[in-house]
């Protein structure tokens, strides 16, 4: 599933680099991700970096609302980075 930044956010941004699909940006008053460009760094990395650089503890949780399972995160990442070769 898609992660969600939560109101505990700080805007520190140290997410916003980190993220490999570009699905984090500044919302009206904090960052937010991008459901269509969250592969939870499927593809990338072992765990969602996001998550791993945030200082704030549960800041960026799953999003209930964009359940999917790691075969659907993994067709994601094939098509946002490799989808001229497809």
């Amino acid at each position: 599933m898609a992660l969600l930044i939560t109101s505990k956010c700080t805007n520190c941004d140290m997410c916003l680099p980190e993220c490999p699909n570009e699905a984090i940006s500044i919302g009206d008053e904090i960052y937010v991700i991008d459901p269509i460009l969250c592969t939870e760094c499927v593809g990338h990395y072992d765990t969602p970096t996001c998550q791993k650089v945030c200082p704030i503890t549960n800041c960026i949780k799953p999003d209930p609302e964009h359940q999917e399972t790691e075969e659907q995160l993994w067709e994601r990442f094939v098509m946002i980075h490799h989808s001229d070769k497809l």
